[in-house]
């Protein structure tokens, strides 16, 4: 049974599709047709036609095989190399709250027998 392809919002969906775009054009940049770079990245043609389309079902092994045919692997390291928004929280320092030192659980110990005073303290 074919699995649902993932949810994919608008704003996502046009990056997909542009990135889609931008290995059509470096496929035929390199006068390669569709064809040949699905056989060298070991792909069907309808799985290239996918990704060339943007589509969000298609894995992301399945993109890194297109460009490792068109020789733009290395630009699968740029993807989220300079992490902003983690270095600004690196930079804050967000630390979770000290909390006490935690106390080692001892075995229980009976508490010794209470013993009856001479009433020195206590009033009558």
């Amino acid at each position: 049974m074919p699995r649902k392809p993932p949810i994919v919002f608008p704003q996502e969906q046009r990056l997909l599709s542009q990135l889609g775009e931008r290995l059509k054009l470096a496929r035929m940049r390199r006068k390669l047709s569709n064809a040949v770079v699905a056989q060298r990245a070991g792909i069907s043609r309808s799985s290239l036609y996918k990704v060339e389309a943007g589509d969000a079902g298609a894995t992301l092994g399945t993109y890194l095989r297109v460009m490792a045919v068109l020789g733009l692997e290395a630009d699968i390291n740029v993807l989220a190399a300079d992490d902003k928004v983690g270095r600004k929280l690196q930079d804050l320092t967000l630390e979770a709250p000290a909390s006490a030192p935690r106390r080692r659980r001892t075995a229980i110990k009976p508490h010794p027998p209470v013993t009856p005073t001479d009433g020195a303290g206590s009033a009558s």
